[in-house]
């Protein structure tokens, strides 16, 4: 498993928010985080494609 280096205050930060949201530690609140943001990343990425497909198309303008 990888490894990343943060700083010494945002990881108390994390910390403290990962466990008032319930989660069973700080790398799990991490990762869930980082999903969702790749998630939408890929997404926005994919529509882009659909919407330029369509242009090709004919059916989008």
């Amino acid at each position: 498993m990888a490894k990343i280096k943060i700083d010494d205050n945002l990881y108390d930060r994390v910390k403290k928010v990962s466990q008032v949201a319930g989660y069973s530690s700080p790398e799990e609140f991490m990762i869930h985080i980082i999903e969702k943001e790749l998630s939408k990343v890929e997404t926005a990425d994919n529509e882009k494609e659909v919407i330029e497909r369509l242009k090709g198309l004919g059916y989008l303008e």
